[in-house]
């Protein structure tokens, strides 16, 4: 009987440990209303001046890393609607230079690119958007075969500006 409640215990304390999600998928709002995004775990925010193609911002990142991929999201506000537009694209050149990497201009501000960051090899998955004069940039970003394809599409897919 003593063996078989020792065996018990350890089926529960291995059942327990396998529900500890590494992703721990999380409904977010940014402070200033702005967005709505799903975080596979606890986001933290810090703001900085940046220059995007000659126009000088403050970007509000909101990040979380989950096993070295990190999820992202920059927001900035530009002087007009128009002008917000207008420097997404100088907005996806600067991820792009960050990791020597580069992509062709198309239609869509989407990118999926592969460069080097931190001593290795990274990918980077990411959407750029503007809504009024707010422009966004949702990134998922990691080693190349670390970063689960559901998991960056459930991020990229929940963004939502508000």
């Amino acid at each position: 009987m003593h063996l078989k409640q020792l065996s018990y215990a350890a089926l529960a304390v291995l059942t327990l440990a396998s529900c500890s999600p590494t992703y721990n998928w999380r409904d977010y709002t940014s402070s200033d209303g702005s967005f709505r995004v799903l975080f596979p775990a606890k986001p933290s925010t810090h703001t900085r001046p940046i220059d995007l193609g000659g126009i000088k911002v403050d970007m509000t990142m909101t990040a979380a890393e989950v096993e070295g991929t990190t999820f992202a999201v920059g927001t900035a506000v530009a002087p007009d609607a128009a002008l917000a537009r207008a420097t997404l694209p100088a907005m996806r050149q600067a991820l792009l230079r960050n990791i020597g990497a580069s992509a062709p201009l198309g239609e869509t501000l989407d990118v999926d690119a592969v460069g080097k960051g931190n001593g290795g090899p990274v990918r980077l998955v990411g959407r750029f958007a503007a809504k009024g004069a707010r422009m966004y940039q949702v990134i998922v970003v990691g080693k190349p075969g670390a970063m689960p394809p559901e998991h960056t599409e459930q991020f990229l897919s929940s963004f939502a500006p508000q």
